[in-house]
């Protein structure tokens, strides 16, 4: 068995803990769904935010929403690079899988144009 992450991001409509929340909720269901994910394998999870995102921590939903008690989660701000995507989410889940896992990344909203 080997690890592998799983990238994904999405932009937040604006810097409140609800829109942070539906934003979190939204990239998690994707990336789950896609990817099969059971939490018994995830290894941990980061989650970064823009500057401009500041009002939640975005591992408090999956914790409590998701009911991820015991996977070990992070969250910090995403370098501050001029003319970046602003209001941006992004989350980074590692889980342990077979060698031929392919992970599927899952880009929603503005942030589709980071993998375009």
């Amino acid at each position: 068995m080997i690890s592998k992450g799983i990238r994904g991001a999405i932009t937040v409509d604006a810097n409140t803990e609800e829109a942070i929340k539906e934003a979190t909720l939204e990239l998690l269901t994707e990336i789950v769904e896609k990817n099969n994910i059971e939490e018994a394998n995830i290894s941990h999870a980061f989650f970064t935010l823009t500057n401009d995102l500041n009002a939640a921590f975005p591992a408090k939903f999956a914790r409590l929403d998701f009911g991820w008690k015991k996977v070990a989660m992070m969250c910090h701000h995403e370098l501050n690079v001029p003319n970046s995507l602003p209001m941006c989410l992004r989350a980074m889940i590692v889980i342990n899988c077979g060698e031929n896992f392919e992970p599927e990344f899952v880009y929603l909203k503005g942030a589709e144009k980071l993998r375009g």
